[in-house]
């Protein structure tokens, strides 16, 4: 029995990191709050206005992530010549207010269609990010975003490498609010967009012809997901066989074992019962019994007397 509950238990745990696997493991918020956390460790005793190149796991190679630590007021009264691709005006502010806040940076890079897909679009550049935190406690974790505004004029984001294809389309700026909303607008030159608020951004195209399924897209995702159910299917078949054919083992095994038991007690009581008995022992057929002896005691008359 815990040979079975262990086989069952290690299939239980198999199934759940695949499933883990399968499924990317992580949301676009979740994403959020791990690059948040990379981003805190990097300020290590931290200098305002430095900044500083988080460091990620290997599984998500491909992704950037940079903190900048300021204070209120500097941000808001001299904004932030540039950070990164980010140009940050005077008179931006946040809600709720704090002393001193971080601005933490993502760019997505090759993973920008997995965490951000837009049907009927191309990326031309990956996806930035720009989100703000309160720098009260860097040792925090999993902390929500403060919310920052531009009051007076527009953070403008100017995208270095943009992948330009003339397929006849223009191309467009794309912004994704931390609300889950997907807004439009027009570049304002052939790099640059503009937003008032934090968010991921980037610039997209329209696919005029359907692209064709990419090791990453749905219908290549969706078969491996199918492989992995299939395979997973037969690992809990296979394994439910495999602990029956235990616990069928075990149980032959101890009826075995239970028999040998019973032929040798048995045995050792027929021993002990020949060695009390006066008469010898006959084979009458399968079984042994007591014989007299071939001889009896002739008859002798008590006295002389003959009638």
């Amino acid at each position: 029995m815990h040979i079975a509950y262990l086989c069952v238990t290690f299939t239980f745990l198999v199934v759940t990191a695949q499933y883990s696997q399968s499924s990317g493991e992580f949301s676009a918020r979740e994403l959020d709050s791990l690059l948040q956390d990379h981003a805190f460790k990097s300020l290590i005793r931290p200098r305002t206005g430095i900044v500083y190149d988080g460091k990620l796991p290997t599984n998500f190679t491909g992704i950037g992530v940079t903190a900048l630590r300021l204070r209120s007021g500097s941000l808001r009264r001299r904004g932030v010549s540039g950070f990164k691709e980010f140009r940050v005006p005077v008179g931006v502010i946040e809600q709720p207010y704090c002393e001193r806040l971080v601005l933490v940076y993502h760019n997505l890079g090759n993973w920008s269609s997995s965490y951000y897909p837009i049907p009927g679009y191309t990326y031309l550049a990956p996806v930035l990010g720009l989100l703000a935190y309160d720098a009260t406690d860097l040792s925090a974790s999993s902390l929500s975003e403060l919310d920052i505004r531009a009051s007076e004029s527009p953070i403008s984001i100017e995208f270095p490498d943009v992948n330009y294809r003339a397929n006849g389309s223009s191309p467009m700026c794309v912004n994704f609010g931390l609300d889950g909303s997907v807004g439009f607008d027009n570049l304002v030159r052939e790099n640059t967009c503009l937003t008032t608020n934090q968010g991921h951004f980037s610039i997209v195209v329209e696919s005029l012809v359907a692209p064709a399924p990419s090791p990453t897209s749905e219908g290549v995702v969706g078969g491996g997901e199918k492989g992995g159910i299939r395979k997973t299917v037969w690992i809990i078949i296979g394994c439910v066989v495999g602990a029956m054919l235990i616990l069928i083992f075990l149980g032959m095994l101890f009826g075995h074992f239970k028999r040998c038991r019973s032929r040798r007690r048995i045995r050792r009581m027929e021993e002990e019962a020949e060695e009390g008995v006066a008469l010898p022992m006959k084979n009458v057929g399968y079984a042994k019994a007591p014989a007299a002896l071939e001889t009896r005691t002739r008859p002798f008359l008590e006295n002389e007397f003959v009638p």
